[in-house]
């Protein structure tokens, strides 16, 4: 069966040299790794990572779906064996201060709001606020709705690179042996975690080179500036790592969603596809999520063709969070039911590594994204086989392809190393049973062990609710929820820090956000962002002669500590009536918009850049390039928050009659139309009717189709300078 939404692409062709990887294809580039390494489990990635940044001269460049200042940055010792600190942020400070000359550039998705809870809080002031001004830290938005940055790449001085599924992040350091009662494996709090497996594959020469142009592309979207990634003098690799190949290609595969101005790339989707046309005796996987159900029809497919082929499947044993329940879970009894209908699922296992130590038994989290077929192919990357990885998500695999029989002693090496750390044998056992067996289920069953091994998953049936198509589709969707153009670049590149000029007005700027922030956790202030909280509020001084001037305070307040606007909008009309709450709604948008904006003309571009980092070029662009209608446009899809638009459009000097009817313009539609929702839904939880339904739902369409009514005069606009 053919991806979702592409023709089925050719049987892979192979070129002279027996390869199947195509640049522009499967893969965007190969490229010759001089070395190349496996590193399995967190405190191997950590304690090589750490080694090679403390070799750093010239550069290091994170790039992570998440990055926490609080990870403790050690190798499998679990201590600290040099002079500088655990933690990763006064790592990287020490770092940056023993060599003013190395530059740090951490790029971080800038997460959505259901993983806030998941993340460390504010992440800005202990990575670039409270840091050297050599640490730079980007949060990158730049993804399409619904899509994130879920690449996971290191580079260390244009020459050394780091790429799989392992961020620089809590909750993920482990050792191999997965010791239940390994009182390191704790995370910030104290609190510990289950045994964790993921894997990274480290790779030096040109493909460390490519990768570096992979990092200093999505820098360049993301912060709308160039990093210099040039190569060091000194090799960074790190000494107690051995290479497990030499001389080697590396094919680099990519997922980009389409959108942002940019074309679809889904290489991730096609290597998958290609690797299992060429399985003859086994493809092994350890994924997260095994969601994607074209890719089961391929597998089922080549199954059918080769009758000696197993596939052996490596997941974590169950998904525990409420969304993943519905989504990833569902997905993965669908995967299998995919196999059992195409009559090959005798030839297929999915299973879950499990441990047993002085405390008890325990299941390992498998958050790994390997793939191996054969002695043919090595694959680590950020890409599970999911929906979203193959089309939604920023995706980066690399792939060993074996032409030669060292590449193929590499691959069948690393097949053994993975198989025997879950089943509780070294590498050079694990291959004696492979050899000896000639099948992964036989050498599996085969190495017993009574402290560790690999059971069956057992998945509960498919659960059955209307709504799990929906879900689905939010969670999981093969390509964005929506496109649309973001921001684009400024071409100058804002200054750079200087010394500690400005440094009290700094100090009380970011004193102030972090109370904001300490404000919003241990205040009831976060449970006013509740409608019906607010508009308990709103309706106590409603008969009151000053409930417009308190109203109109709150909204200008609001601005000021980042409260949702549609919240407001929504309870003013919900309390006040259409009218006077249209007005008030208003006047108080506008009156926030006008405060807020006043506030980033005081700070100045300089330190609002300083402040809330490279993202501002992109906001400042958009809204710098061509006054009302730019500023209009991010009113109705807007692409960052209220209080940002208005602070780094006061801080870039846009001026104000511009500013002023670009906010109206584009705030217009919305007010109305949340003013009419928000007096009919008040009206509809307290007494539904089907008249109350379709007034709410008339009034979200006409909401989008002003928006897109109005994005469709804007773009004429400019297509006319």
């Amino acid at each position: 069966m053919p991806p979702r939404g592409n023709p089925a692409p050719a049987a892979a062709g192979q070129d002279e040299s027996g390869s199947i990887l195509r640049p522009g294809h499967n893969v965007w580039r190969v490229a010759q790794a001089e070395r190349a390494a496996l590193l399995v489990d967190g405190a191997n990635y950590f304690g090589a990572l750490r080694q090679a940044m403390i070799a750093a001269e010239r550069s290091i460049a994170i790039v992570g779906w998440d990055i926490d200042s609080r990870t403790r940055l050690v190798g499998p010792s679990g201590k600290v064996e040099d002079e500088f600190p655990e933690n990763f942020g006064e790592f990287l400070t020490a770092l940056a201060k023993r060599k003013p000359l190395l530059k740090i550039n951490l790029l971080l998705w800038d997460y959505s709001v259901i993983y806030a809870m998941e993340r460390e809080a504010l992440p800005a002031i202990p990575l670039r606020w409270t840091t050297p001004s050599n640490i730079d830290l980007c949060l990158d938005d730049d993804v399409p709705l619904g899509a994130s940055q879920h690449q996971k790449i290191v580079v260390i001085d244009g020459r050394l690179a780091f790429s799989g599924g392992l961020d620089v992040t809590i909750r993920r350091w482990d050792t191999g042996d997965h010791d239940p009662a390994n009182e390191l494996r704790v995370d910030p709090a104290g609190k510990p975690y289950r045994p964790f497996h993921d894997v990274q594959l480290m790779v030096d020469g040109a493909a460390a080179a490519a990768l570096c142009d992979l990092v200093r592309d999505r820098w360049q979207r993301a912060a709308c500036e160039e990093i210099d990634l040039s190569p060091g003098r000194a090799d960074p690799w790190p000494a107690s790592v051995e290479p497990d190949v030499t001389s080697v290609n590396i094919g680099i595969a990519r997922t980009v969603a389409s959108g942002l101005g940019r074309p679809e790339c889904r290489e991730v989707e096609r290597l998958f596809f290609d690797m299992v046309r060429q399985a003859d005796r086994w493809i092994y996987i350890e994924n997260q999520f095994l969601t994607c159900t074209d890719f089961a029809h391929a597998v089922a497919k080549r199954m059918n063709e080769k009758p000696e082929l197993e596939l052996l499947l490596v997941a974590p044993m169950t998904h525990n969070t409420w969304l993943e329940h519905q989504t990833m879970l569902t997905g993965r009894i669908r995967f299998m039911g995919i196999l059992e209908e195409a009559d090959v699922a005798s030839r297929a296992r999915l299973v879950y590594p499990w441990v047993a130590g002085k405390g008890g038994e325990a299941d390992v989290m498998v958050h790994s994204k390997v793939t191996i077929v054969d002695d043919r192919f090595l694959r680590v990357g950020s890409a599970n086989l999911s929906n979203r990885s193959m089309g939604t998500d920023s995706e980066c695999d690399l792939v060993i392809e074996a032409l030669d029989a060292d590449d193929r002693a590499a691959v069948a090496a690393a097949l053994s190393a993975l198989l025997g750390e879950h089943c509780g044998a070294s590498r050079e056992e694990m291959s004696a049973f492979i050899d000896s067996k000639g099948s992964l289920f036989a050498a599996v069953d085969a190495c017993a062990c009574e402290r560790r091994g690999l059971r069956p998953v057992e998945d509960q049936g498919m659960p059955s609710r209307k709504e799990l198509a929906a879900i689905e589709a939010v969670a999981d969707p093969g390509r964005p929820i929506a496109t649309g153009e973001h921001l684009a670049d400024i071409v100058a590149s804002p200054d750079r820090r200087k010394g500690l000029s400005g440094f009290a007005k700094g100090a009380i700027l970011v004193l102030a956000i972090i109370a904001l922030g300490l404000v919003w956790k241990y205040t009831p202030l976060s449970e006013y962002a509740d409608a019906d909280t607010l508009r308990g509020t709103f309706a106590e001084m409603a008969a009151s002669p000053f409930a417009g001037p308190v109203v109109l305070a709150i909204y200008i307040i609001g601005g000021f500590i980042a409260f949702p606007l549609t919240v407001l909008i929504v309870v003013t009309a919900g309390t006040f009536g259409l009218w006077p709450g249209l007005l008030y709604a208003g006047v108080g948008s506008m009156s926030s918009a006008l405060a807020t904006y006043g506030a980033g003309r005081g700070l100045g571009r300089n330190m609002l850049r300083n402040i809330v980092g490279p993202r501002m070029n992109r906001i400042g662009k958009g809204i710098g390039k061509r006054g009302v209608p730019a500023v209009a446009a991010i009113r109705l899809v807007p692409i960052a928050p209220f209080t940002l638009v208005n602070l780094v459009a006061g801080a870039l000097r846009i001026p104000v009659l511009d500013y002023t009817l670009g906010t109206i313009l584009g705030l217009a539609p919305g007010i109305i139309v949340l003013s009419v929702m928000g007096d009919r839904v008040f009206a509809l939880l307290a007494d539904p009717s089907l008249t109350d339904l379709a007034i709410v739902l008339a009034a979200i369409l006409c909401w989008i189709g002003l928006a897109f009514g109005l994005q469709h005069i804007v773009t004429k606009w400019r297509q006319t300078d």
